[in-house]
């Protein structure tokens, strides 16, 4: 419609000239000697676009495309454009809109091979950039990429088609110019025109402008918490504790991966539809598992798992524990990425075979990791939208000793270099007291401690003759992992040998295997028939009444030890037998009559726990119910 804006259509109304009514446009391309100025130019293209209307065809445009005199091909910038171009627009026609692509070069050829990745925004380390008229990437916003009918998606792989990426930022200058985020938050747009501050540690507020003193964390669906990865300290086993109190029924609690792209190893705790699922995969596909029940939004609840190789189990409260075995035959974990716990960065980091991307809403209190209480907000590497959770600790009702959470309750804890008893107030609430031991044989499970026997060292043990324990005991290789904990400096853990009469003198070449202490060191002992071979690992005593987890592998004749993820030792025993060949079961924590049995090795049991007694990756021993329980207890956590 003529406007004052557009006087041209304006003097073509005005005029009587009617304007044609496009149907179709075509273009005619030639190629030859062009005129610029007073002088030809060899290298050019001439363009006529012609728009055939009711009537008759109408030139509309006519374009020269001047090449350089050295370069077969046109590089339009801004500095040549007017050198470079010359077109001449008739009034007959009006064209509000074309876009033309022009090629040539010399040759016969007719095909193009690209051997380099394509770039966008940059050159990254393509070659061939000395023949462009400029060295530097592109500065802005790219919205959409299209070639050859296919919508090019800017996410990494599998997400999207980019393959790799450096310095890649949201676009977000037009939105973020209008929250100002202080303390250093930074702007994050969140679809549409909107955006919001992710707030670093210590701050909160629309724009991070409050100051927050942080003392048990809570998350909005936007928060996450990062820390180291566990990387390898959790390759043959691990034991997760976390205390929390979910308000939403979906979310990501703690994530670790192994690459950037969401492949490979990794393990997942979340909440799926109000249940508490538990995803890892070693290697060769992901094992899932689920709690019985859904859990109650709002309410506190304690989450274990544990993984000892292939072989994994989850419990939720006091629901019935849940066990499955991973596919395939890797049984070691490697998470070198940052863990993250309530959420993370972006929903791109996760793996695909998760069955929930969305973050963690509500509260997580302690987190124990490998026997060992995390430091929530103090070992964070960072974080962001971190807020408190509401909790009588955020008072500092403990005054100068240290505020510690337990549910809806909290103990104080004096700090170190703080005399005993430190000042605290008289209105805090205490640690519910731990519970009483229990004199019985059979072994009694006690809250937060699944089933754990503990040992006298004075005959006490439990013992186990079914084939599915000896099967693994019996054979060429055999792979233990297992939990313990020992106030004395020597004692049996556990014991497979031959039976012998007790009027007849012990072949001292005997068939056994046995795992103990020895003044504080761990000892594994065996022998296949043609001769003994000894371990003993002096990196570090175990006699300090703290949880410690071991791994002794023996194939075929060679053996190792490792402690605690540790530096292993290793030793292979002599002569040529390599099958172990035992017939009095499997004694743990002790045996009968310890000297006789064990050839005079050991003089008692251990005096302490054992818990998580796992065989080849796959087989969890029953410490709950073996064939036979001789003056155990339940221990006390």
């Amino acid at each position: 419609r003529p406007t004052e804006r557009n006087p041209a259509r304006l003097a073509h109304r005005q005029n009587g000239v009617p304007h044609a009514r496009l149907s179709r446009l075509t273009a005619r391309i030639s190629s030859g000697y062009c005129n610029a100025g007073q002088r030809a130019r060899p290298k050019c293209l001439v363009i006529n676009l012609f728009a055939a209307s009711d009537a008759n065809a109408l030139n509309c445009l006519e374009l020269h495309l001047f090449f350089p005199k050295k370069f077969n091909y046109l590089a339009l910038t801004s500095d040549n454009f007017t050198k470079s171009i010359k077109f001449t627009l008739h009034s007959t026609c009006l064209l509000t809109k074309f876009v033309i692509l022009v090629m040539m070069t010399t040759g016969l050829f007719s095909r193009i091979t690209f051997r380099e990745p394509l770039f966008v925004g940059g050159p990254g380390n393509t070659t061939g950039l000395e023949r462009l008229p400029v060295r530097t990437g592109f500065k802005g916003c790219i919205r959409h990429l299209e070639a050859n009918e296919h919508h090019y998606r800017f996410p990494l792989a599998p997400q999207g088609d980019a393959a790799n990426g450096f310095d890649i930022e949201e676009c977000t200058a037009d939105r973020c110019s209008k929250v100002p985020c202080s303390h250093g938050g930074k702007c994050l747009t969140t679809g549409g025109d909107t955006a919001v501050c992710l707030c670093p540690l210590g701050y909160t507020g629309d724009l991070c402008e409050t100051r927050v003193d942080l003392q048990v964390p809570s998350f909005n669906g936007s928060s996450y918490l990062r820390y180291p990865g566990l990387a390898d300290t959790s390759l043959s086993w691990l034991e997760l504790s976390v205390t929390l109190k979910p308000t939403a029924p979906d979310g990501v609690i703690l994530y670790n991966g192994h690459h950037s792209d969401a492949t490979g190893d990794f393990i997942a705790l979340y909440l799926s539809s109000g249940h508490v699922q538990f995803t890892f995969d070693l290697g060769t596909g992901p094992a899932t598992l689920r709690s019985e029940n859904p859990i109650r939004l709002g309410e506190w609840v304690e989450v274990r798992v544990s993984r000892t190789g292939r072989l994994a189990s989850l419990e939720v409260e006091d629901d019935p524990a849940q066990e499955i075995l991973a596919p395939g035959a890797f049984t070691q974990l490697s998470l070198p990425l940052n863990l993250y716990l309530g959420g993370a960065p972006s929903s791109d980091m996760y793996s695909p075979k998760m069955k929930t991307t969305a973050s963690f809403v509500g509260c997580i209190q302690a987190i124990v990791l490998n026997n060992r209480e995390v430091g929530i907000l103090a070992e964070a590497l960072g974080g962001v939208n971190v807020g408190n959770c509401g909790h009588a600790c955020e008072a500092r009702p403990c005054g100068d000793a240290e505020c510690r959470p337990l549910r809806e309750r909290f103990t104080c804890q004096c700090r170190p270099g703080v005399p005993h008893p430190c000042p605290a107030p008289d209105d805090y609430t205490p640690l519910v007291p731990p519970p009483a031991r229990i004199s019985s044989n059979a072994v009694t499970s006690v809250r937060y401690e699944r089933a754990v026997p503990s040992f006298t060292g004075s005959e006490s043990y439990l013992h186990y003759n079914d084939a599915d324990t000896m099967k693994r005991i019996i054979s060429y290789r055999v792979d233990i992992n297992m939990r313990f904990r020992a106030s004395s400096s020597s004692g049996l853990l556990l014991w497979s040998g031959r039976q012998s009469d007790p009027q007849e003198q012990r072949d001292e070449n005997d068939d056994f295997l046995a795992l103990g202490l020895d003044h504080g060191y761990l000892t594994l002992a065996y022998n296949l028939g043609s001769g003994e071979a000894v371990l003993r690992y002096n990196l570090t005593r175990l006699d300090d009444d703290l949880w410690h987890r071991i791994r002794a592998v023996r194939n075929e004749q060679w053996a190792s030890l490792v402690v605690d993820s540790g530096t292993g030792v290793s030793a292979s025993s002599p002569g040529q037998l390599r099958q172990l060949n035992t017939d009095t079961g499997l004694y743990v924590g002790g045996a009968p009559d310890v000297v006789r049995t064990t050839g005079g090795r050991y003089a008692k049991g251990i005096v302490g726990c054992i818990s998580d007694l796992v065989l080849d990756s796959d087989f969890s021993v029953a410490l709950s119910s073996p064939a036979q329980a001789t003056n155990t207890h339940s221990c006390i956590p």
